[in-house]
């Protein structure tokens, strides 16, 4: 047990003093369209103290686009999809690394950070996609097809990233795959994904059945029901929903895509197929437009909450460790996605 400081804050013992509401006034100010005013006493003394000890330890804190917007907008310093929060971690300065995301997203930030403490605030934030293959399961491929190269989606253990080839995201999947200039890869572990991007690229793709708990619920009857019941709303879909889906929808991306179509084009009404906190997150954003939520809420980001991070940055808990012998060849993989890699 590490005993740099084991005193855990009960949330009850932070008041919502005037020093607190002074000092996070801006904060609330990002948030206030997505979060009542009832509910900020609640959460600014929590914020106040996290942003207090960030500076205290040298700490960061990433947060990926589907946590609250308490967390993503008051008290993460680096922010976005997968694949932003994998290139920012090669980059961060400071000794130790909160992950505001699942399991998966900290042990990629461990692999670009070998020497640096990453902390995740619920060991229990997992990932459906991650859960779906074992490295056995990738071996068992290999066999199968011999000399086939093998991506990866970044939302695997490092133990599966270590029996593959390159990793790639929602955000770049296409870039990747076509990057091989091979004739058939294997794709895995998001089925959705895989034959999303194999609709945009020439070679074969080979599948896995591993699906997202969340963007797997979504049907082509619920993207027709939306736009019966608003007219005129522009339909952004992420790629791990099925492939019927995103053939309904307007726009197909990653939530970094779908960030970017918003700031581009600021359509007066959208709703995004994705995790419901996105929604909230580019809201706060963008006020003046108009987000119909279709709630769908990931139950593993929603185990990342202000008080268990406060009590990890203070206790320095649940650190994320990988074996050597696995962390070097998982890192190759996530490697060659930053850099470019041909077989």
């Amino acid at each position: 047990m590490n005993v740099v400081n084991t005193h855990i804050t009960r949330a009850k013992d932070l008041l919502f003093t005037s020093d607190v509401a002074r000092d996070t006034a801006h904060l609330y100010d990002k948030v206030k369209t997505v979060i009542p005013e009832i509910e900020w006493p609640v959460f600014a003394p929590l914020i106040a103290r996290i942003n207090q000890l960030k500076k205290e330890k040298n700490a960061v804190i990433l947060g990926h686009n589907y946590m609250t917007p308490e967390i993503f907008h008051c008290i993460s310093d680096i922010t976005g999809d997968s694949l932003a929060l994998a290139r920012s971690a090669v980059k961060v300065d400071a000794d130790m690394i909160v992950m505001a995301g699942v399991h998966f997203m900290a042990e990629t930030a461990k692999l670009l950070n070998p020497a640096k403490k990453v902390l995740i605030p619920d060991l229990g934030a997992g990932c459906t996609l991650a859960e779906s293959i074992t490295p056995e399961d990738v071996r068992k491929l290999k066999a199968q097809y011999p000399g086939i190269p093998v991506v990866t989606y970044v939302n695997t253990s490092a133990a599966v990233k270590a029996e593959c080839d390159i990793c790639c995201t929602s955000g770049n999947a296409k870039e990747i795959v076509e990057g091989l200039g091979v004739p058939r890869v294997i794709m895995l572990p998001d089925e959705y994904l895989a034959l999303n991007t194999a609709k945009q690229v020439s070679c074969e793709i080979i599948t896995w059945k591993g699906r997202c708990v969340v963007h797997e619920t979504f049907t082509p009857q619920d993207i027709r029901g939306l736009r019966d019941s608003n007219p005129g709303v522009v339909v952004l879909a992420h790629p791990e929903c099925a492939p019927e889906v995103v053939a309904e929808a307007d726009y197909a991306g990653s939530t970094a895509g779908m960030v970017d179509y918003v700031k581009k084009f600021k359509p007066r009404k959208t709703v995004l197929i994705t995790e419901c906190s996105m929604s909230d997150n580019v809201a706060a954003e963008y006020p003046e437009l108009e987000f119909v939520r279709p709630c769908n809420l990931c139950p593993f980001m929603k185990k990342i909450e202000l008080t268990n991070i406060l009590h990890t940055l203070e206790a320095e808990q649940h650190e994320v460790t990988i074996a050597p012998e696995i962390a070097a060849r998982a890192r190759v993989s996530v490697e060659r996605m930053l850099t470019g890699w041909k077989p």
